[in-house]
């Protein structure tokens, strides 16, 4: 479904060419300081405008519908709503008889029998993230003192970011990425063993991140390649300092206080203005297809902040969990 989380759950609502998208929050602590301003900075690292992202361009100024009382959180279910105001939706029109390949078009019309808003994307769009974003925020600065940066180290299978970017552009085509994020200052003792692990938590939350297509930790599928005694992390202090970090922070599904490090495979958008012999559902033969519309030349530059988002997201229901945030907001 699209809700998320034990103590603090997320549900994300909307459409990219709807009326607006959001998202509401369970279980924020009462008293937690929120103004619009605290949104600005992650909502611009997740704006449109530098060159290889969409065209379309949106306010995206955040509307507190809920949860909020004299810029201070109630403790109630905290909604947040988007509105959209630029949206170009006849471009998709064309969409009903050829589903874009690579996109959610074809499953979405199977899945909801053609009642789907099909414009942009819908609900499958990768605008919903404005609500995985806003939550992010919010647990951001619940988490305090743990801190969590994502970014790109690769595009169109190159550390030369922009060449990539450029030669992307220049083909009309579009590439993906790999993003890494790293934590810092997690306490040891996150997580459960089996199925509620840091890992298979983190892995469901992100895989919800439209484009993510693979995950890995620490040392990832390279472990594969390793020896037992290359592989093992030496602790080198009382405290769980580990002289390696090949397990990227966690053993057993739990935290084990060093950085915690992973990456995420992100795939080329598939809306691209490359010419595609795909299927006419409408006459049932192949045709050509070219994508109209705004899309994005390599999503994975808007990817980090979204990750660092939903990253956030879980961390934050773990230490509330653990006992480590209490319902009542008292600050650091």
């Amino acid at each position: 479904m699209d809700s998320f989380g034990k103590l603090f759950r997320i549900h994300i609502f909307g459409e990219s060419h709807g009326l607006g998208v959001g998202v509401t929050i369970d279980g924020v602590p009462a008293g937690l300081p929120l103004t619009i301003k605290d949104f600005n900075d992650d909502l611009n690292k997740r704006r449109s405008g530098a060159k290889g992202t969409t065209p379309r361009k949106e306010a995206d100024q955040p509307r507190f519908l809920s949860g909020i009382f004299h810029d201070h959180t109630t403790g109630t279910p905290l909604t947040i709503l988007f509105e959209n105001t630029n949206t170009r939706s006849e471009d998709y029109s064309k969409l009903r008889e050829i589903p874009r390949p690579g996109h959610a078009d074809f499953v979405a019309t199977k899945k909801f029998g053609g009642f789907e808003d099909y414009r942009g994307g819908g609900h499958f769009s990768g605008r919903l993230t404005l609500g995985l974003v806003a939550a992010g925020v919010v647990a951001k600065k619940l988490l305090g003192s743990i801190h969590i940066q994502a970014r790109l180290i690769e595009a169109g299978g190159t550390t030369d970011i922009r060449k990539a970017i450029d030669k992307a552009v220049e083909d009309q085509d579009s590439v993906g990425g790999i993003v890494e994020c790293s934590v810092k200052g997690l306490p040891v003792g996150l997580g459960e063993p089996f199925f509620d692990s840091v890992e298979s938590v983190l892995s469901h939350m992100i895989f919800s991140i439209p484009a993510i297509k693979g995950i890995e930790f620490g040392s990832g599928f390279m472990a594969a390649k390793m020896k037992g005694s290359e592989h093992n992390d030496n602790i080198v202090s009382m405290d769980g300092k580990t002289e390696t970090n090949n397990a990227g922070g966690i053993n057993g599904g739990i935290t084990n206080g060093n950085e915690m490090v992973f990456r995420v495979a992100v795939k080329p958008t598939s809306s691209t203005s490359k010419k595609q012999h795909t299927m006419n559902m409408k006459t049932g033969k192949m045709d050509n297809l070219e994508v109209q519309g705004r899309h994005d030349t390599c999503i994975a530059l808007r990817v980090p902040v979204v990750l660092e988002a939903a990253t956030a997201v879980v961390l934050t229901d773990f230490m509330i969990q653990e006992q480590k945030i209490p319902k009542i907001y008292r600050g650091k």
